[in-house]
C-alpha cells in the first residue's frame, strides 16, 4: 500500500523546488492533515531550473496518474506513488515530481 499525501506531506519538483498543497478538501484527513486530492492545486517556489543562462523554474505540479482506487470527496488522492509532473511557466513538462514524506497512518491504492 502507498502512503497518503497530505497537505503537510513534503514534495519536491525534481530540481530541489519546494511544493505546497492548496487543497479544497475539507472533509477528510489523515493524522491530522487533509488528504491530497489530484485536482488541488501544487505550486512550486525555489526551484533553481535554468536552460543555457535563462531561468526555467518548475512552477506546477499536474497529477497524470493519481491513486488508482483510493479517493476523498469525490476524486483520486495523490499517493507516494502517483506520477506528478512538474511543468514550467510555459507549461513544459521538466520532471517528476518527488515525494519524500507522507503520512505514516492511511494507505490508498
Amino acid at each position: 500500500m502507498a502512503g497518503l499525501v497530505t497537505t503537510a506531506s513534503v514534495l519536491m519538483c525534481p530540481h530541489g523546488g519546494q511544493v505546497t498543497i492548496v487543497s479544497s478538501n475539507a472533509r477528510t484527513k489523515a493524522a491530522g492533515s487533509f488528504v491530497a486530492r489530484a485536482s488541488d492545486t501544487f505550486t512550486i517556489a525555489g526551484c533553481p531550473f535554468v536552460i543555457g543562462v535563462v531561468p526555467h523554474p518548475c512552477v506546477l505540479i499536474h497529477w497524470a496518474q493519481p491513486a488508482a482506487r483510493s479517493q476523498a470527496v469525490s476524486d483520486f488522492t495523490v499517493t507516494d506513488q502517483s506520477l506528478g509532473l512538474c511543468s514550467g511557466p510555459d507549461q513544459a513538462v521538466q520532471g517528476s515530481a518527488v515525494v519524500t514524506v507522507t503520512q505514516p497512518r492511511g494507505t490508498g491504492q
